[in-house]
């Protein structure tokens, strides 16, 4: 296995061409979705192996309630099977699952099936998977500033202290990392409305596979990029070597 260095510790995907990749093979678009759950699993394994503590996947959009409804109604029973039969799993490999996105739409049954996965497996450290299920960016910084303003209201806080940490600590994503590394499958070269805040400083990957083709080999080729990427965050080169040479002269006076 390629040694990944530095490793991104937190992964954003998002999973597309599950329909494309069922016409390619006569097959229906369900067909489709049901291959890229197995690409999923591949995924989560490929960060339990180099040691990916934080991974999201754009499971379901809040714009994807416009597809066909028995579309969607396939995809609601992937993610109601996908409760029952993989919670286990997860918990069994130290997963610890997330739901994000407003969930207040979803069937009954959906809603306590994902309370159950959660509360099963809210211990486990591995890896905290976060599946964006009727989400959006947008959603997701409005509701945030709802929340900011109600504490305003009742005066938990001040307009004067809000500040960038006040509202990302109201994100779905509150208390995790931003996205170091940031995935699109299919060819397609835009963000979609997905984790808009968080994906700031991303560094995007985008490839031509069809969700349900990418595979290990793919996962690792994504990271080995992800290591040749000159991240300075808005800061000039030579800061960056500056205070590298201070850090290397520190651990040789300390050595």
């Amino acid at each position: 296995m390629p040694e990944i260095t530095p490793k991104p510790a937190h992964v954003a995907v998002i999973m597309d061409g599950n329909g494309r990749w069922a016409n390619s093979q006569g097959l229906s678009r369900v067909a489709g979705h049901k291959r890229g759950v197995e690409a999923v699993k591949r995924l989560i394994k490929g960060c339990l192996r180099h040691e990916i503590p934080y991974l999201t996947i754009f499971a379901f959009s809040s714009e994807n309630w416009n597809r066909p409804e028995s579309e969607v109604n396939a995809l609601m029973e992937l993610l109601m099977g996908a409760l029952e039969n993989q919670t286990a799993k997860l918990d069994e490999n130290g997963v610890r699952l997330r739901l994000i996105g407003d969930l207040n739409r979803f069937d009954g049954r959906i809603q306590k099936l994902a309370d159950q996965a959660m509360q099963a497996t809210e211990n486990n450290s591995k890896l905290t998977l976060n599946v964006a299920i009727n989400y959006g960016g947008r959603w997701d910084i409005t509701q945030a500033s709802k929340r900011i303003a109600e504490k305003v209201s009742a005066g938990e806080i001040r307009v004067q202290d809000i500040d960038e940490k006040t509202l990302a600590n109201e994100l779905t994503t509150s208390g995790q990392p931003d996205p170091d590394l940031f995935i699109r499958t299919s060819g397609e070269y835009r963000i979609s409305n997905f984790m808009l805040w968080q994906a700031a400083y991303s560094e995007f990957y985008f490839t031509d596979l069809l969700w349900p083709d990418f595979d290990e080999a793919a996962f690792t080729d994504a990271l080995l990029k992800f290591t040749s990427r000159d991240r300075r965050f808005g800061t000039a080169v030579d800061q960056i070597q500056h205070v590298d040479a201070e850090e290397k002269k520190e651990a040789d006076n300390n050595a």
